[in-house]
């Protein structure tokens, strides 16, 4: 029987608890915004880990996605030399950031689920 629930599975969780709290007190780019990670995924070496965050910042477009991906990429040594003293692991993955859009593509698929039902409900409406 595999195991439910691996070690790199755990070490992403303790690295997207760890990297939350990090990010929030140590980058003081306000480029960034507030961020949030959604998910960690740790490759089995350990030589890598992929952080997928969104962030809310004052102009939410995909440009300003692009400059929170390109500084956070460029703090991920300071972050990584960070996540090592608060981890206790012989060796920090290197870390790559990645930007999630699935909470824009979540609103926008609810905007347009609302618009449906509403057209739905006056054709409804007027047929009867």
């Amino acid at each position: 029987m595999a195991k439910e629930y691996s070690r790199t599975r755990r070490i992403g969780d303790q690295i997207q608890k760890d990297l939350a709290t990090i990010i929030q007190q140590e980058i003081k780019d306000p480029r960034v915004g507030i961020v949030t990670i959604n998910e960690v995924k740790v490759t089995k070496d350990l030589g890598y880990a992929d952080i997928y965050f969104t962030c809310m910042s004052l102009d939410d477009d995909d440009e300003s996605s692009k400059i929170s991906v390109k500084v956070l990429n460029g703090a991920s040594g300071f972050l990584r030399t960070l996540l090592a003293s608060a981890m206790n692991l012989r060796v920090i993955p290197e870390l790559r950031f990645h930007y999630d859009a699935i909470l824009g593509e979540a609103s926008k698929m609810s905007q347009l689920i609302n618009k449906a039902v509403k057209s739905g409900s006056n054709s409804s409406g007027e047929k009867s």
